[in-house]
């Protein structure tokens, strides 16, 4: 991490309130989140995410490195929400108001979806007509899907419907696939890679829809990253704003035309609504994204592993939001970077957990170790030396072989 990159997240957190933690403070020192109650569930193992790196967990601001609760001083409580982590920034000055454990690692679910549109609406033209492939048919059964059928012809447009609406995971597979040239593994390398220079360094798409994959993960921060490069997109804008669209008729396959709706209901019952994208798994639980505009000002909202008693997720967002906008236009704990400020010089390149398109260590389940990072490093630096010790070796016996 760059030298003037903390210097100025440093002077950032000015109005963070004190005590908070980093990441080795012990629990004492934690300002504990206002939860809300939140009934048990039964779901599977969570996974263990990769080892904290520390210069990822101070990107924005050293009162971000905490597993709870950073909000200005002198500012009201924020509402007690049942999300595991959560975070509310300014979309324009990328000034963040207030988080709870904003750089812990949580699962997406089709959250994730946004950063498949941060990285393919750029590349893709909406008014182009494709065909959907039985690969982009391939989800995971029960899961999220709109009704494209394989063989079908749809503007891009309508697949971006599709998506955005109603978190169709065919259409996820079909626009990974479209927007890399080959197929949706390259769609997802280059999401890893665009999440990469946006600064999302704790993100790792395994799956272009948000479905579950071994090793994906992102944070509350990174989130709101990716939102806010979505919402700069004026297309990204009007589809989040889409209440309902068609999906046409498939002659040739035998399908009728059908209407969907969009099932973000912050657009429907939150004054100053921007649109934004809910998501659901087992694991993850429920996940969401979302924004707002008041008074001239637009915040958005990030959470993750979210119950949807008492409140579902758009409503633990939009409590969130109504928080937000009580705050001072100048309050703030940290900010958001800004797209290639991490990777803009060969120093500020992040470590190899981070690097697009690796996959990063994660059990099944079972607590991560704290001491894992070191024992690799050490371990990967013994190997170095015995491999260049042999190489040194076998060049002096060459050089003795007639």
């Amino acid at each position: 991490m760059r030298t003037a990159l903390l210097a100025a997240t440093a002077s950032a957190v000015l109005l963070a309130p004190a005590p908070v933690a980093s990441a080795g403070a012990s629990a004492a020192s934690v300002v504990r989140c206002p939860r809300a109650p939140a009934p048990g569930v039964s779901r599977p193992p969570r996974p263990s995410p990769p080892p904290a790196v520390p210069e990822q967990r101070v990107v924005g601001g050293a009162a971000l490195d905490t597993t709870g609760l950073v909000a200005p001083a002198g500012v009201s409580a924020p509402p007690g929400v049942s999300a595991t982590s959560w975070l509310i920034a300014d979309l324009d000055s990328g000034q963040i108001l207030g988080g709870c454990g904003p750089h812990e690692y949580g699962t997406p679910a089709s959250v994730q979806k946004l950063l498949l549109a941060a990285t393919m609406l750029p590349r893709l033209d909406p008014k182009q007509t494709v065909t959907v492939t039985e690969d982009d048919m391939f989800i995971e059964p029960g899961s999220s899907a709109v009704g494209l059928v394989a063989g079908g012809r749809y503007t891009i447009e309508t697949i971006w419907l599709g998506l955005l609406l109603n978190s169709g995971n065919e259409a996820a597979n079909a626009l990974a696939r479209l927007g890399s040239g080959t197929d949706s593994a390259a769609g997802v390398r280059a999401m890893n890679e665009h999440a990469h220079h946006l600064g999302a360094l704790q993100t790792h798409a395994v799956t272009p829809s948000g479905l579950d994959g071994r090793g994906q993960f992102t944070s509350a921060y990174d989130l709101a990253l990716i939102a806010r490069a979505c919402f700069a997109d004026p297309a990204f804008r009007r589809y989040a704003l889409t209440e309902h669209a068609q999906i046409p008729v498939q002659r040739a396959q035998r399908t009728k035309g059908f209407e969907i709706q969009n099932e973000n209901q912050l657009i429907y019952r939150y004054p100053g609504a921007l649109g934004g994208k809910t998501g659901f798994t087992d694991l993850a639980r429920h996940t969401y994204v979302g924004a707002a505009e008041r008074g001239g000002r637009r915040l958005v909202v990030t959470l993750l592993g979210a119950e949807s008693t008492p409140m579902r997720g758009w409503e633990q967002g939009a409590a969130l939001l109504d928080w937000g906008f009580t705050l001072p236009r100048d309050a703030s704990v940290g900010r958001l970077v800004e797209p290639g400020e991490l990777t803009a010089t060969p120093s500020a390149a992040p470590s190899a957990l981070a690097a697009p398109g690796a996959p990063r260590p994660a059990a099944a389940s079972g607590p991560t170790r704290t001491g894992s990072g070191w024992l690799w490093s050490v371990t990967a630096v013994s190997a170095a030396g015995v491999v260049m010790l042999l190489g040194g070796l076998l060049w002096r016996r060459r050089r003795r072989l007639p």
